[in-house]
């Protein structure tokens, strides 16, 4: 149990953002161990073939993969610099972490197992040289595991952003974090965390508390509570359809929409993106745009903005119509 003191400043400082790398480094996680993982296995199956072939995982040559533990193991923080916003960037994010100073390169991997082995020994022994390394694996990393599926997770993690904002506006500082999960509480002016590997300070009233909400961290949270900039990574909700397949179109609803409306609207079930809906589909994005026009002006789709994107739903109406159809 990791408790720590968070002041007034450090509450009304508490942030949202979005991280390539905390994604890259849990979803290592989820190849190491797919055991508690369950959600995410028809991804792992997926990209863990490509992913070998590449030499990335499963090798003993391959410092991300030495780097990164099996569940319950420690991670480097130096992993996960502190993101800046909610707008992820892999190469800026890659830029801070060439940036790490040596000595806490060094540290940082005396506080985990296995530093004897030859591909992390080099790291220690010149961390500049090493982590311009590791930052070409993480982006052939990214390359193969994570950029295909990235647009949909983006709306994922952009609309528990927006859900959480909306909950921290509603019920306060006590009532977003306490939902956050069951590892972690908020009692009085103390955070409690369930999570081993940690003796941190109080949170004063310097940069506050980055909240980081991830796909790949599920069903735990991570966390980063010894630097400048304390972080939770926690588990985004919604999950359970990130992996989805498909959904057949009905023949009856494609026979009176058309079959390209029909299939949309099949996919609309939570909001969409039209990037997203075009990557689904198959569909070019300004064809998926004509289709939700029609479909808008017929009471079937509703559209909100989230941050730069456009997120398209249907309504109860076009529910009842898949009804109907199915």
């Amino acid at each position: 149990m990791v408790a720590i003191g968070l002041s007034a400043g450090a509450v009304a400082r508490i942030r949202f953002a979005v991280s390539c790398l905390w994604e890259v480094a849990a979803s290592l996680r989820v190849l190491r161990d797919t055991s508690d993982h369950a959600v995410h296995l028809p991804w792992a199956r997926r990209v863990r073939p490509r992913l070998a072939d590449a030499g990335l995982i499963d090798t003993d040559d391959g410092l991300l993969w030495r780097l990164v533990p099996a569940p319950t193991g420690y991670l480097p923080d130096f992993l996960t610099p502190p993101p800046t916003g909610l707008t992820p960037d892999l190469t800026g994010e890659l830029a801070v972490l060439c940036a790490t100073p040596a000595g806490t390169v060094r540290e940082q991997l005396d506080l985990g197992p296995g530093r004897q082995a030859p591909v992390l020994a080099e790291l220690y022994a010149d961390p500049e040289a090493g982590l311009r390394r590791l930052a070409g694996e993480i982006e052939a990393y990214w390359r193969i595991a994570l950029a295909p599926d990235w647009p949909r997770i983006r709306v994922l993690l952009d609309a528990e952003v927006s859900a959480r904002a909306r909950r921290l506006a509603e019920d306060g500082a006590a009532g977003l974090l306490n939902d956050l999960h069951e590892k972690v509480r908020w009692e009085g002016d103390t955070l409690r965390i369930v999570q081993r590997h940690c003796e941190v300070p109080d949170v004063s009233d310097g940069p506050g508390l980055v909240l980081v909400p991830s796909v790949f961290v599920w069903p735990s949270v991570l966390s980063v509570l010894a630097g400048e900039v304390p972080q939770l990574a926690y588990p985004a909700r919604g999950l359970g359809t990130l992996w989805e397949r498909v959904a057949a179109t009905p023949d009856a609803l494609a026979a009176v929409l058309g079959r390209g409306r029909a299939q949309l609207l099949t996919e609309l079930a939570a909001p969409v993106s039209t990037t997203e809906l075009a990557r689904r589909t198959g569909m070019s994005p300004g064809g998926v745009s004509q289709h939700l026009t029609t479909l808008r002006a017929a009471g079937l789709v509703t559209t909100r903005r989230q941050g730069r994107m456009l997120l398209s739903a249907r309504t109860d109406l076009a529910d009842a119509l898949l009804s109907a159809a199915g």
